[in-house]
């Protein structure tokens, strides 16, 4: 079997190949000696030594981007969501969150003192019974999903979601993290592909998938900003960000803005995907999707990982997801798209899944 770093990708959250990208790592290299930042070496919590000027300059480019009143930097992805949920939401407030929302959600709803209920994977109709049974019992009720789902890569109706959430006059927060580099023209995410940016609370948008890089940042007012920086435990308590690390986020912003060949190709190729499933029958049998993530369920741990196994063998890196990661039953490959993929590598893998299953 060939070793992993020989198989053609299909496995990692690396839609755009940023993360390999010999440009982005010169940029960023080059602006650092521009700007003297590799003369800074001080490490600690934003809130004393670790808040270099590179961050505002970061911050604010990115809430530009995303035509977002402010951004706020954390670590990861993860932090971001662990830290908006376990201090946003009070007492007496009511967090409905989409069943398959990602643990880092959930983690961060488990610390909450807010009550949480989940509804129905996109059923608004669930959602709204949920919201008109506790309307009078909550102070402020928060909704919760994610823009792209990133086991079914899926996505909500998010212009109904807002018309719910308005119709309620509840918050609404999303967590665009595989959204961010493959919807919208710039690679902005699904809201802002929809001009929906202003009628959400908050926006989580996380850097490793996309971007290729660390970091992730919570898009939102002002106020809610400088609530976060007071009083969010993963933000307050951890050690900043390096200046470069900081400075590949704002690169690869950049370069999200100034060039869109990336994002073209991988939606060429997301669009071929979905073209030579139907050809070979395969389409009953997977999530219906249209982002970088295809999923075919294939149930039975054992049955799974025999046809990963088979597929590795055959040079392509594609990953078995097992229950109990995922319910029994709905076991599944789950094939992630990038730009650097070709046609002819997606062909030849669904042909070769298409023969391990017909």
């Amino acid at each position: 079997m060939p070793s992993e770093a020989n198989l053609i990708d299909f496995a990692s959250n690396d839609y755009l190949g940023f993360s390999k990208s010999e440009l982005i790592f010169k940029e960023t290299h080059q602006y650092l000696l521009d700007n003297a930042y590799v003369q800074n070496g001080a490490t600690g919590s934003r809130l004393l030594s670790g808040n270099h000027n590179l961050y505002s300059i970061t911050e604010n480019f990115i809430s530009k981007f995303h035509q977002a009143e402010t951004a706020l930097i954390f670590n990861s992805g993860y932090d971001a969501n662990v830290g908006f949920f376990s201090s946003v939401p009070q007492k007496g407030d009511l967090i409905l969150y989409d069943q398959l929302c990602h643990a880092s959600i959930r983690d961060g709803i488990q610390l909450s003192y807010a009550k949480a209920y989940k509804y129905n994977h996109n059923d608004f109709e669930d959602l709204e019974r949920k919201i008109i049974n506790f309307n009078q019992k909550a102070s402020t009720i928060y909704i919760v999903t994610e823009s792209v789902f990133s086991m079914d890569g899926d996505t909500p109706n998010l212009e109904e979601l807002v018309h719910l959430s308005e119709k309620h006059s509840c918050y609404l927060v999303l967590d665009e993290a595989h959204a961010l580099g493959v919807f919208g023209d710039k690679g902005q995410g699904l809201v802002q592909e929809f001009s929906l940016q202003d009628k959400i609370f908050a926006r989580i948008m996380t850097f490793g998938k996309g971007l290729g890089c660390h970091g992730a940042a919570i898009l939102g007012s002002q106020e809610l900003k400088q609530y976060l920086v007071n009083f969010t435990r993963s933000f307050i308590y951890t050690t900043g960000l390096s200046p470069h690390s900081v400075a590949t986020i704002l690169i690869a912003y950049q370069n999200l803005e100034k060039e869109n060949k990336d994002i073209k190709l991988l939606r060429e190729n997301i669009i071929h995907f979905n073209q030579q499933k139907n050809l070979l029958g395969l389409k009953p049998i997977f999530v219906q999707s249209k982002s970088s993530i295809q999923s075919v369920i294939i149930p039975g741990n054992e049955k799974v990982k025999s046809i990963a196994k088979q597929l590795q063998e055959k040079g392509f890196d594609v990953k078995a997801i097992l229950s109990p990661t995922v319910p029994e039953g709905q076991e599944r490959l789950r094939f992630c798209l990038h730009a650097f993929n070709t046609k002819d590598e997606i062909s030849e893998v669904l042909q070769l899944l298409s023969n391990l299953l017909f």
